[in-house]
């Protein structure tokens, strides 16, 4: 299939209409893959695009995050109905599944801790649109017991929030 994109400046209007609706500062990789869904981009056009956005603080790149800067946002609203109907659409379903990524990414966190006694602390948040729905902390006596209780929280938090509840509100027989 065909792309739709034409040359680079339409390559620099999709990169703004882009960094505009991701919920937050992105990497170089989430950028590109974001940007190519058309067929017609490649990686060196890209790569330059990228890069003079930047230097014409259209972006800003720190800790190698790329954000969109207030300058880039007017131009992203003023240019973005030139980009290809087609393209646009494309773009808002891989916008719209990489935002639910990194807003899941955001609501649970786990994290382990050794403690001065060689034991470890394993720390359990889950988050809402309201704010902390859990935040416990466990303490278990190796490493990789604390490793494999964070993995499999990030997996199914809402598994261990249900069961916890289940068993704090169960009659005592």
């Amino acid at each position: 299939m065909p792309g739709f994109i034409q040359d680079k400046l339409e390559i620099k209007f999709l990169i703004l209409y882009i960094t505009a609706r991701v919920i937050e500062p992105i990497p170089f990789d989430t950028v590109l893959d974001l940007t190519l869904c058309d067929d017609a981009i490649d990686y060196f056009d890209f790569s330059d695009c990228l890069a003079d956005l930047v230097r014409t603080e259209h972006l800003t790149l720190e800790n190698d995050l790329y954000a969109i800067t207030s300058k880039g946002r007017r131009n992203s609203q003023i240019c973005e109905s030139s980009l290809p109907y087609s393209v646009r659409l494309r773009c808002d379903r891989n916008l719209s599944e990489w935002n639910r990524r990194l807003r899941r990414k955001n609501q649970v966190r786990a994290s382990t801790e050794k403690r001065p006694n060689g034991t470890y602390t394993v720390r359990l948040a889950l988050d809402d649109d309201m704010g902390s729905v859990m935040d416990l902390r466990l303490m278990v006596v190796r490493e990789d017991m604390a490793k494999v209780l964070a993995e499999k929280f990030r997996k199914a938090p809402e598994k261990l929030y249900g069961a916890l509840i289940q068993v704090l509100l169960k009659e005592e027989e």
